[in-house]
């Protein structure tokens, strides 16, 4: 299946804020039952394990409401980790009240090298063309210590199958539509190991590490050293 790089309802700006609700409401009910949230949660977990840590700083990219990390920090907590999770968005109005947020651009982070444990993304990187990726990938390497986690969705057949027979659990015509586009321009494993080690080419390619999870869903762990790494592959 070709991948399709087409642009989304709701990434043009054009939906009243009400139907943006309704989109953020479908949306997060597809993290919570096919796999989003469990999917970040067993990232943040090998990375636990990987570096020996109970306690985390997160910048979670693109975050929308910051439901999945906010569920996964909730999740965690009952494990004794600890997570301190920092919302990033392109628009104050995409972000909720309450929580730790800031305004930025994904390819250009507002932060100083080395800034928080970990990087994330939640349906983050399908919307990136291979350039973008790339450039993403090298900032959220430069601001985490350890790793950053990228949680997306599998392109496939029987995958953009399941997202035409999804209507009637949409309350948002917008959000079905963008995730039948989501699942096109989506990427497949080999791609996203292809691009990071060409992001990183002339001073040597990071390990990647990519598990496929609940009804097409990919994390994709990029370390940033190798000593973590090292550990990350020992036997728990």
């Amino acid at each position: 299946m070709q991948r399709i790089d087409a642009p989304e309802i709701l990434d043009s700006d054009a939906c009243s804020a009400a139907e943006v609700a309704t989109v953020l409401q479908d949306l997060g009910r597809v993290n919570r039952w096919f796999g989003g949230v469990t999917t970040t949660e067993r990232m943040l977990k090998r990375a636990a394990a990987a570096t020996r840590k109970k306690q985390f700083s997160l910048l979670d990219v693109a975050a929308g409401l910051g439901e999945v990390p906010r569920l996964v920090q909730e999740r965690l907590a009952r494990r004794g980790i600890a997570v301190d999770v920092t919302l990033l968005e392109r628009a104050r109005s995409h972000l909720p009240g309450g929580q730790r947020a800031v305004v930025g651009d994904a390819l250009s982070l507002p932060f100083p090298d080395s800034a928080f444990d970990l990087v994330s993304c939640n349906l983050f990187a399908h919307h990136l063309d291979a350039a973008q990726l790339m450039q993403f990938v090298r900032e959220g390497l430069r601001v985490s210590r350890c790793a950053l986690l990228i949680n997306d969705l599998v392109r496939h057949p029987l995958h953009l199958a399941l997202a035409y027979a999804g209507f009637p659990i949409m309350r948002s015509r917008v959000a079905w539509l963008d995730g039948l586009t989501s699942v096109r321009r989506a990427y497949v494993p080999a791609e996203i190991r292809g691009l990071v080690a060409s992001a990183f080419s002339s001073n040597g390619a990071p390990r990647v590490e990519i598990t496929r999870h609940y009804l097409f869903r990919m994390g994709v762990t990029v370390w940033k050293s190798r000593n973590i790494e090292k550990r990350a592959l020992e036997p728990q």
